[in-house]
């Protein structure tokens, strides 16, 4: 509460105008969660809303529009969240001719679920092990979520189709991208957009699986805060791209906030309601002002 009441007041210090504050999986699956949010709009005035699976793999596509493949007839956008991970199977040519306008108006999302698989639900739920018995326990479990899916035959062959790529956008995988370029340090403008092989993705997850905690704690683009969910978060994106062999993953340091803002600026607007007295303007009119854009969610 004491994050989100900061929150606020950044936003009545730099005065912005137009907010739109959304909640995902940890409040969609908490019991209190309407009450949490009533209790955040009590305390912090901040009015969230606690948005469908649907709507949140839609708004992580729009935020990884321009991650396509110029090549790709469909693609596979992978977002591994806290507490689940969603999935989004788009027409690639489709959302290439139409555009991101046409992305915003109507995804042509093929299929899509959120699959109770996270970082922190799934490191919690095998914590009791050591790391080598956990990762395989975890890569098994995460298997057979997906093949419990009804989308996962369709999908798997249309990721064998030439061209067809993953997106990932999550920490999990651009921490992956960042050992995988070997940074000093986090550069998000080497990160995102960059390409990985499926052979040099699993040559990464094997290093990182071996490394144990501490070695994966000393890599300058993991670190101690992340290392603890990197394990979890590796066994997700293995089985991930075991169950949907494409030959590539696009890395994306972006997602639903980014997809988020884009159909807040592009998205259709309502209509202006015209004031009376027509369109004469009156003396001393209002000054035309800007308003910022913001957005504020629970990723697990």
């Amino acid at each position: 509460m004491d994050a989100l009441n900061a929150i606020r007041g950044k936003l009545k210090t730099h005065g912005v105008g137009k907010v739109r504050c959304i909640a995902t999986e940890a409040c969609r699956k908490a019991e209190n969660g309407p009450d949490f949010i009533q209790r955040v709009h009590d305390e912090t005035g901040l009015t969230f809303k606690i948005i469908g699976a649907k709507e949140e793999a839609r708004l992580a596509s729009i935020g990884c529009h321009d991650l396509i493949g110029d090549d790709a007839p469909s693609v596979l956008v992978v977002d591994i969240g806290g507490g689940s991970t969603e999935l989004s199977w788009l027409n690639a040519e489709l959302a290439r001719a139409n555009g991101l306008n046409g992305l915003i108006q109507r995804a042509p999302i093929q299929n899509w679920t959120s699959l109770p698989l996270g970082v922190v639900t799934l490191t919690e739920a095998f914590a009791h092990l050591p790391d080598a018995e956990a990762y395989q326990a975890m890569l098994d479990h995460a298997g057979e979520v997906i093949e419990a899916w009804q989308g996962t035959q369709a999908i798997r062959s249309a990721m064998g189709l030439r061209g067809a790529h993953l997106i990932g956008t999550s920490g999990t995988v651009t921490c992956l991208a960042g050992v995988h370029l070997k940074l000093d340090r986090y550069r998000r403008d080497k990160v995102d957009g960059t390409w990985m092989s499926r052979t040099s993705g699993e040559k990464v997850l094997n290093m990182l699986r071996e490394a144990g905690p501490d070695g994966r704690a000393a890599l300058p683009t993991i670190g101690e805060e992340r290392a603890g969910l990197m394990l979890a978060g590796c066994a997700i994106l293995d089985a991930l791209w075991r169950a949907y062999p494409a030959g590539r993953l696009r890395v994306g340091d972006r997602g639903l906030r980014e997809g988020l803002l884009l159909s807040m600026m592009y998205g259709q607007k309502p209509a202006r309601r015209r004031r009376r007295g027509g369109r004469k303007r009156r003396e001393g009119g209002n000054t035309p002002q800007t308003h910022s854009a913001t957005e504020a969610g629970n990723d697990g």
